[in-house]
């Protein structure tokens, strides 16, 4: 265990990136969220499960898969998929390979749920987010997390 003496405090520039990327987040992703709520009856997690699937072959995921794709634990992805599925928009399917397993599988209207809702969060993350910055940053910024996460930008 380190000695509390020995811990140095981050410096102003430290502090303000490290700050500065957390309160973003949390602001983006609570003004998406709200966004999605309101035009479409999702809330974002719903919205990026839509799309793993959409992007995924023949529209299906196993759920862990998909818990890593969205970035959620197994349980709260199991939330999330429940919601879709009670709406119609997701199924469960035995996964034919793993009678153990599980897939999520996109449906039609959750297909067309998504397309709905994809034009509202890119016009969203251009307004909020990408349109303060010109195509330098972006590219800088994108190369950050790569160094951060390796894929992440990918």
């Amino acid at each position: 265990m380190q000695d509390q003496a020995s811990v140095k405090p981050l410096n102003r520039a430290e502090l303000g990136a490290w700050r500065g990327l957390l309160r973003v987040h949390a602001d983006l992703v609570r003004e998406l969220d709200a966004e999605l709520e309101r035009e479409h009856g999702l809330s974002l997690s719903s919205y990026e499960v839509l799309l793993h699937l959409h992007d995924a072959p023949d529209r299906r995921l196993r759920m862990n898969e998909l818990a890593e794709s969205v970035l959620l634990t197994v349980s709260g992805i199991t939330r999330v998929v429940d919601r879709l599925v009670r709406d119609g928009l997701v199924a469960r399917e035995r996964c034919t390979t793993d009678r153990r397993g599980l897939n999520a599988v996109l449906t039609d209207a959750g297909a067309e749920a998504f397309l709905a809702a994809r034009c509202t969060h890119l016009r969203g993350v251009r307004e909020r987010f990408l349109s303060r910055l010109d195509r330098a940053d972006q590219e800088r910024l994108g190369a950050i997390w790569e160094a951060l996460l390796p894929g992440s930008a990918a």
